[in-house]
């Protein structure tokens, strides 16, 4: 069967590159890929609470309080009070502690970059529809099984 004619065998070779590619990245900074995905989404919508953590990630609450204690044990965040709510909790990243990923992801954007220059508008457009009802399909079946839905 000629790759071409497999969608869904496009579908497991992409997901196991980005894993691998996650895995790579997360291994050079001394964290899982899970870990470090949840940790750039720290950094992008901080403060936030664990229980927005858990929106993004699709984890479940007792999943993502595992992972803010691993993330703070490391020194990457801190959990404070928010001060417009002292009983609600806020997830920070730790000023300074900014891990490098050796310029992983600017390698990459430059790379994805070229990739799209041979697309035109239309094809975009496309591209963008697929890989936006992609994300959805996943973060729905994400959020399935960390509620423990079925396998």
């Amino acid at each position: 069967m000629s790759e071409i004619s497999d969608p869904a065998q496009w579908g497991r070779r992409l997901s196991t590159a980005v894993v691998m590619f996650h895995e790579a990245v997360g291994a050079r900074l001394g964290l899982s890929a899970v870990d470090q995905r949840a940790l750039a989404l720290v950094r992008q919508e901080a403060p936030l609470t664990a229980g927005r953590l858990a929106q993004l990630t699709g984890l479940s609450p007792g999943a993502v309080t595992g992972l803010v204690d691993r993330l703070e044990r490391a020194g990457h965040v801190r959990r404070g009070a928010d001060p417009s709510d002292r009983r609600r909790v806020l997830i920070s990243p730790v000023p300074g502690s900014r891990l490098e990923p050796g310029g992983a992801f600017a390698e990459l954007g430059r790379d994805m970059a070229s990739v799209m220059a041979k697309y035109d508008e239309r094809e975009l457009a496309v591209i963008a529809d697929y890989v936006k009802n992609t994300i959805d399909v996943l973060e729905r079946q994400t959020r399935r099984l960390g509620d423990g839905g079925g396998p």
